[in-house]
């Protein structure tokens, strides 16, 4: 019989490799190597047992990982285990199934940045460093995925008719550089949409001083990239700096720590403020579901008669003074 170790490579290399996102099959990977074969070891695939799985998810739990982690290294080896016993017949029944996974669910919050906050942040972010502004307003501005952004090149912007046309990601750990550019995340993912006229102004600002940094560095630049947001040198903006950037500019705005993804959900909430209908908001960013853009929008209408309230509660205290 098979080893749980043989399966599951087997199952990574004819299953995963290549057929899903790289980033899926690289998480997959990590949850096999660091989490399920360390605590599995040399167990026969047959050999688990529902309760020996619902061992290991309590284990994880002990060690104090998140719920969210945990789900998502369960979500590995479920796939796993149904590949196993449909369409390979290997084993008879998914002992993943029925499981239960401990843990307080992180809280289902909408993360993003208000309004009147989105000033201050993009002043603290210009101090950083001007890539950092220009990358983050961008997102504020667009809603784009932050790989999106970053994989822009300048062919893929139209100044004239302010269109920016997202057809790929980066992938910020590329293997070797003919990785550099994935799809993007979903089948509705790919769109082209409006920006506007600031923003067009930020840019033509932006081409000025990208063509001064490639006089400067000429032969150092990497002019192949063409990538409209980049370090000096060309080169792709590397995650950790972005990442680490990001939480610089919200500790000194004052704005409670959030993640870059935020700026995406900032923007489909200023587009909500700003009256924008469902299926405009779903199409600009892209999202395969009305789900998520629901999500959005009943988060947002909390705020919005919150703000409503509000002035209507000053309006009527001015009545009464």
């Amino acid at each position: 019989p098979m080893t749980l170790k043989e399966y599951l490579y087997t199952w990574l290399n004819e299953y995963r490799k290549n057929n899903v996102r790289k980033n899926t099959y690289n998480i997959d990977r990590r949850n096999i190597d660091n989490h399920i074969l360390p605590y599995f070891q040399n167990i026969k695939l047959n050999d688990i047992t529902p309760v020996m799985y619902q061992k290991f998810l309590n284990h994880l739990y002990e060690q104090n990982y998140k719920k969210r982690t945990i789900e998502i290294i369960h979500t590995t080896m479920n796939k796993a285990m149904k590949t196993a016993v449909r369409p390979l017949k290997k084993i008879e029944n998914n002992p993943c199934e029925g499981a239960i996974i401990k843990g307080q669910d992180e809280d289902k919050v909408l993360k993003f940045i208000d309004s009147e906050q989105i000033p201050v942040f993009l002043k603290e972010a210009y101090k950083d460093g001007y890539i950092y502004w220009i990358f983050f307003k961008f997102l504020i501005y667009t809603g784009m995925r932050k790989g999106e952004a970053a994989a822009l090149q300048w062919n893929d912007i139209d100044l004239k008719n302010k269109t920016v046309n997202i057809n790929k990601t980066l992938d910020f750990q590329p293997e070797d550089e003919d990785d550099l550019f994935g799809d993007t995340k979903t089948f509705n993912s790919p769109r082209t949409i409006t920006i506007s006229q600031e923003i067009v102004n930020d840019l033509q600002f932006h081409i000025k001083f990208q063509n001064r940094n490639k006089i400067a560095l000429n032969d150092i630049y990497r002019h192949d990239l063409n990538l409209v947001f980049c370090r000096n040198d060309g080169n792709f903006l590397p995650k950790s700096t972005l990442f680490n950037s990001f939480g610089r500019i919200l500790k000194r705005a004052k704005i409670k720590s959030l993640p870059i993804h935020s700026l995406r959900h900032t923007h489909a909430v200023l587009l909500l403020e700003a009256g924008a209908d469902m299926k405009y908001i779903q199409e600009r960013l892209g999202h395969g579901s009305m789900q998520i853009t629901a999500d959005v929008y009943a988060h947002v209408s909390k705020k919005l008669e919150q703000k409503n309230m509000n002035k209507f509660e000053e309006f009527m205290d001015k009545l009464n003074s």
